[in-house]
């Protein structure tokens, strides 16, 4: 059995680091790829979302204000996370608000991350872009949801990540693409991916 969590953040700003926080935090539990559990909901962190991130989520002051405390929806996270790691696309991005928000309530953020931007960088270069709305339309995977919000996207990732564990399956032999294997290869230079699937090929 392996167990996956996909994450995706909605939040005030690009950086924890100059006071940006997170308003919205969804969680897709993957067993063996398939979805098992979900975890969703809004947070208030005492500080006002900018009009123009508004305008790009949808998710309004007014929605927060009546949103539970920061503090708890992270506890209620971390507890829902466990020890499983976690899947992001853009993961750089979704790390710092997981640790920061974490670290604000008083809880260690231990888990890995796996990156769905980095894994297909090395996969699809070919790919028109990387973002995880074109990279759907490019592997025509379903939309779920309202993009920009954090289930959707969470969604959309959890399908982009079946799809290239599906595809180091069927078109480079890789019998096993689990989480270390994940891991190992988002860490790969670009000029390397060749060898390292050769080095994992069963056939």
């Amino acid at each position: 059995m392996t167990l996956t969590a996909v994450i995706d953040f909605e939040t005030t700003g690009i950086s924890p680091g100059c006071g940006d926080r997170a308003t919205e935090v969804a969680i897709v539990l993957l067993e063996s790829g398939q979805v098992v559990d979900r975890f969703q909901s809004l947070m208030n962190a005492g500080v006002r979302i900018p009009s123009f991130i508004t305008q790009l989520t949808g998710i309004t002051n007014a929605m927060v204000a009546g949103a539970p405390d920061a503090a708890q929806v992270m506890a209620e996270a971390s507890r829902f996370v466990g020890a499983v790691p976690l899947v992001a696309h853009n993961a750089a991005f979704d790390r710092k608000f997981w640790q920061a928000e974490l670290e604000r309530a008083g809880l260690d953020a231990p888990q890995p991350f796996i990156c769905t931007l980095l894994l297909s960088r090395r996969l699809y270069p070919q790919a028109p872009n990387h973002k995880l709305g074109s990279l759907i339309d490019y592997h025509r995977l379903p939309r779920t949801g309202q993009a920009h919000r954090a289930l959707a996207d969470a969604e959309m990732a959890a399908g982009l990540l079946g799809q290239i564990q599906h595809d180091l399956r069927t078109r480079h032999g890789v019998a096993q693409p689990d989480n270390a294997l994940l891991m190992a290869l988002q860490r790969c230079t670009k000029a390397a991916v060749g060898s390292f699937m050769a080095r994992h090929a069963k056939f």
